[in-house]
């Protein structure tokens, strides 16, 4: 059975200090991997990974995920194979569709149907590939001999067909997900969906109905290479409690009354209950999904630190 690697995202970097801290605790903590998400008004993914990276001794650092429309496949193979450089060959690149409109807007970037969202994820995922396994630009072999430069190219080997670092695809819709089937080496199985009928951004959380039914679909669509798969998921929210019970009931009434407090105790994109409980839960629910990746977000990194520490 696969073991355990944990993760957690920034929400923001108030100065380069307080950054720096907060990678050497986690690090400290026993978390495996630093992820930056791709939104607007946030910070920049990649000069983020290399300041993680550069803080800590063993930290991985990726992308939990790149908004696919936002990047260029040339631009953003020359940000992967530089930052997997200056790590030192650990950076996990993450891709999605994209799912904010308003950020589409913003950025002057057209809004399209999901289908088309994820097919230009899907060919962005097909270029890099063939990027990475280019012996660089032919324009630039003369000077790149004349002066012994270094072609630029990922450090790591292990995604993209050998060419590249570890890809992860993360969703909840049948066309992201059976990209990630095909060719991702970590499935990240989304813990919010769509809200039918709201405007785009209104987000639901998933139940353990929904979760077993997106890695039934992995697990179709993956076939022989299922069990190489790496499975994330991102936990919402995280709760230390003696009464898993009573939080339940509150979370249902007063933030998700689309679920019942029994589907709010099952659902595994949220963890509450005392510190054995919630170990006891990741165990179970790495052996009813196959989640062994698990992340959480910016402001439980303190709380979950000790269910590391249970499971480790």
């Amino acid at each position: 059975m696969r073991g355990f690697r944990f993760g957690f995202n920034f929400f923001d970097v108030a100065d380069r200090d307080s950054f720096v801290r907060r990678c050497r605790r986690a690090e400290a903590q026993g978390y495996d991997i630093a992820l930056l998400p791709d939104h607007l008004g946030g910070p920049a993914p990649f000069p983020a990974m290399v300041a993680a990276a550069d803080a800590t001794e063993r930290l991985r650092v990726g992308a939990l995920v790149l908004n696919a429309a936002f990047w260029n496949a040339h631009l953003l193979a020359r940000e992967v194979a530089t930052a997997d450089r200056l790590t030192g060959g650990r950076v996990e690149l993450g891709l999605g569709a994209g799912h904010m409109k308003w950020e589409f807007d913003a950025a002057g970037i057209p809004w399209e149907p999901f289908g088309a969202r994820a097919d230009r994820m899907a060919a962005l995922v097909a270029e890099l590939r063939g990027l990475f396994a280019e012996p660089g630009y032919a324009e630039r072999a003369d000077r790149e001999a004349a002066h012994g430069l270094s072609v630029l190219a990922p450090v790591q080997h292990s995604g993209f067909g050998g060419s590249g670092p570890p890809l992860l695809i993360g969703g909840t819709g049948d066309r992201v997900l059976e990209q990630a089937a095909r060719h991702a080496d970590i499935v990240g199985i989304a813990g919010v969906r769509q809200a039918p009928g709201r405007p785009p951004g209104t987000f639901l959380l998933g139940s353990a109905e929904q979760a077993d039914d997106r890695v039934r679909f992995v697990r179709e669509r993956a076939g022989d290479r299922f069990a190489e798969l790496e499975l994330n998921v991102l936990i919402q929210h995280v709760e230390v409690t003696r009464d898993r019970r009573a939080f339940a009931e509150r979370l249902a009434a007063e933030r998700m009354p689309y679920l019942t407090p029994e589907q709010v105790l099952d659902c595994p994109f949220l963890l509450f209950g005392t510190v054995e409980q919630m170990a006891e839960q990741l165990r179970e629910r790495r052996e009813r999904y196959g989640f062994t990746y698990v992340a959480v977000h910016a402001p439980f990194v303190d709380a979950f630190a000790p269910v590391i520490e249970r499971l480790g």
